[in-house]
């Protein structure tokens, strides 16, 4: 049944909110002064984290999600005010805290996890200095602090607490330095911890672990939690209730699971169709996207934040700001501000031409041809005096229009195989880099123009791979003038054609970089790499550090570009929902070794080797029937200047059998497909029979055991 409009809402009842909540928001706005004028950012947001819960976040960059956990820290910027509302933590009303309350309350009540661990850390302090301040702010003596120290390090869940305790940032991974981050953040027992993305970045296999981390000691301590995030899978496995924001207004709330199941608001339901989940690839459908991108801070608004974007939006949509209208879940209440609530599931999908088929003929109809082939490529580095391996006699191939999925933890030799094939690194002796059966030089310097123009890269970050004092029009320019022969007007109708094909639209050509999203920075990277029509494209996390809907919006575009052009990619990602959507083939590398290799969906559907099958387990799903058992390695991934004897995956293999495994290499085995032989290799001393029938026994007893083959606990 629709509820009355918000007038009619009885208030919180803030005496009970004391009792029962963490944090407690009330008709919070907040305002950036920004040229001469203050523009909202959050209006009218309220809601409640109860004691022990975990409330999470969710919506665009620049929807307010961030905003909302400086206004509860009052760590908002100068030119940031709250000019309406309440927040109140554990029962103290923030704003009228004065400065020594202030501090008080951030030692010892509430405590924050941001996003990077490395731009937390202080370089120059050891990880003992650093994490003990966090005790000695809570009163503790030095002495009993570093005590602390050990004992928090080692809650956490880190190897070799002492050596760490010695260690500073710079020496950790980025798993480690996020758990230091919250060692520090939990130093005081916090009423309330404020997670601000502290899983964007990290591997599959690390991002779970600090996510269980998490909840267990949410469950140990009883920390409420608010958790931001524009990871949707990551808020479903992690929070009992979520908040939907859009331009700074909360558009919909509920229970995780009535929100994920049966969204209210379009925009929730767009976010959703984003998702690359189980089942969907290139080849059968394009993803949903949500068209148009927020309005800017401050701009004023006549009826609904979202109709200029909504599919369902009409007259009354635009007349008419929508109230919170509240109805009764499975789970709860569920408050949605859409006039059309009821049918927002049924919100119309965006238009898309079919798909062609896609084979053996997948651009032309013509068989696909091998466009670049490596065999026994390897790479060594001299670190301190001593080898690195960090890649080892890996053989790959790459067919015309084909996308090859690079998979594997931080440090298993993605990026520097991408870069040899590149010329950006020069390869070892004996091995061998052929372009269309060509040979290619080792170096890029070396290298013909066609050769250089054939392969090219999309970075992860454009910031820092984009001029910033170059316009659109001259850094797209400068490529095509590189690397084509065309001249003159040639250029700028070539330009027209290319940003045209990346939907980037004519009016930004004469902006800077700094001027644009992070959507229309990538398309601007995706445009220089195609300048000179490449036969290869490595994409390296080239949508990682999007949101859900403009990393829609991109991968749909690269699938295009593809498809018109027959271009092939090189696709590295720590998202295995975004590479099984978009590659025709993976390859699993795992300390510079190739472990195993094969179809896309022989990879994931099994068998798979140990390994693959640890990185699929760790990977959050939105999909309610999906198996939640994980799979947790033991230790982690060993120095690549003492790898480890035999298979270099034994030390941490849920699946050991014993020597063997410590002292053979293991041999690269068909898995079983005997319509097409050698298509999926396995490197494992379990025959692929067996690790199928292994890894199709119950979730329970597939994942109770270690990286030491014995039981977990």
């Amino acid at each position: 049944m629709n509820g009355p409009p918000p007038s009619s809402f009885p208030a919180f009842d803030m005496s009970k909110s004391d009792r029962t909540d963490a944090l407690t928001v009330v008709g919070l706005t907040v305002t950036y002064r920004i040229r001469g004028r203050d523009r909202e950012v959050l209006q009218d947001v309220s809601f409640r984290v109860r004691r022990g819960e975990a409330y999470g976040l969710v919506g665009e960059s620049g929807c307010g999600k961030s905003t909302v956990a400086m206004a509860a820290l009052r760590y908002l910027p100068r030119n940031g005010k709250v000019k309406a509302g309440k927040v109140i933590i554990a029962g103290e009303d923030v704003q009228k805290l004065n400065a020594d309350a202030l501090r008080a309350m951030r030692a010892n009540a509430i405590s924050m996890v941001y996003q990077d661990p490395g731009r937390a850390l202080n370089p120059s302090l050891t990880i003992a200095r650093q994490v003990s301040e966090a005790f000695e702010a809570t009163g503790l003596a030095r002495d009993e602090a570093l005590r602390r120290t050990l004992e928090m390090l080692r809650r956490v869940r880190i190897a070799e607490p002492a050596r760490v305790m010695d260690s500073y940032p710079h020496q950790l991974s980025g798993g480690m330095q996020q758990r230091v981050v919250i060692a520090m953040a939990l130093a005081s027992n916090p009423a309330l911890l404020i997670l601000d993305e502290p899983t964007t970045g990290l591997d599959a296999t690390v991002e779970a672990e600090v996510l269980d981390l998490i909840a267990q000691l949410r469950e140990e301590l009883g920390t409420a939690v608010l958790f931001i995030s524009h990871n949707l899978a990551v808020i479903g496995r992690m929070c009992e209730r979520v908040g939907v924001l859009y331009a700074g207004k909360l558009v919909e709330e509920g229970a995780t699971q009535d929100v994920f199941a049966r969204p209210r608001h379009p925009y929730t339901v767009g976010l959703l169709r984003c998702l690359p989940t189980t089942g969907r690839s290139k080849d059968t459908e394009r993803l949903d996207t949500i068209a148009g991108s927020l309005p800017s801070p401050g701009s004023v608004t006549q009826g609904c934040l979202y109709a200029e974007r909504c599919r369902l939006a009409d007259d009354r949509c635009r007349r008419d700001a929508p109230p919170p209208y509240r109805v009764s879940a499975a789970h709860g209440d569920q408050m949605s501000r859409c006039h059309y609530h009821e049918r927002a599931i049924e919100l119309p999908r965006a238009s898309a031409e079919a798909l062609p088929k896609r084979g053996d003929t997948p651009v032309d109809g013509k068989p696909a041809t091998r466009v670049l082939r490596a065999e026994k490529l390897s790479k060594t580095f001299h670190v301190s005096g001593g080898p690195l391996r960090a890649v080892d006699n890996v053989s790959i191939d790459l067919a015309s229009g084909e996308t090859l999925g690079l998979v594997g933890e931080s440090g298993s030799g993605k990026t520097t195989l991408a870069k040899l094939m590149l010329g950006l690194l020069t390869p070892d002796a004996g091995s061998v880099l052929e372009l269309d059966g060509t040979p290619l030089a080792a170096r890029v310097t070396r290298r013909n123009d066609e050769q250089v123009k054939s392969l090219q890269i999309v970075f992860q970050n454009p910031d820092s791979a984009l001029n910033r004092s170059h316009s659109v029009k001259r850094l797209i320019g400068r490529a095509l003038s590189r690397l084509t022969a065309l001249r003159g007007p040639a250029i700028d109708e070539r330009l027209a054609t290319l940003t045209a094909a990346v939907r980037l639209p004519e009016r930004y050509l004469g902006s800077r970089t700094r001027q644009l999203s992070g959507g229309l920075k990538q398309r601007v990277a995706i445009a220089r790499a195609f300048a000179g029509e490449p036969r290869v494209v490595v994409c390296d996390e080239p949508t990682s550090a999007l949101d859900v809907s403009v990393q829609a919006a991109i991968l749909n575009l690269l699938a295009d570009l593809q498809r018109e052009r027959g271009v092939s990619y090189v696709f590295i990602s720590h998202d295995l929902h975004v590479v099984r959507y978009l590659s025709d083939r993976i390859a699993v590398l795992y300390l510079g070794r190739l472990l195993e290799i094969g179809p896309a969906a022989a990879v994931f559907s099994g068998p798979h080797h140990p390994y693959t099958e640890a990185l699929l387990s760790s990977v959050p799903t939105l999909d309610a029937h999906a198996s939640t058992a994980r799979i947790r390695l033991s230790g982690d991934l060993p120095s690549a200047a003492s790898p480890p004897s035999g298979c270099v995956f034994h030390t941490r293999c849920p699946r050991k059998l014993g020597a063997i495994c410590e002292q053979q290499d293991p041999p690269f085995l068909d898995a079983g497909d005997t319509a097409r032989p050698a298509a999926h290799r396995i490197r494992c001393h379990i025959p692929a029979a067996e690790l199928r029938a292994l890894q199709s026994a119950s979730p329970d007893e597939s994942a109770n055991v270690s990286g030491d083959g014995s039981e977990n606990t």
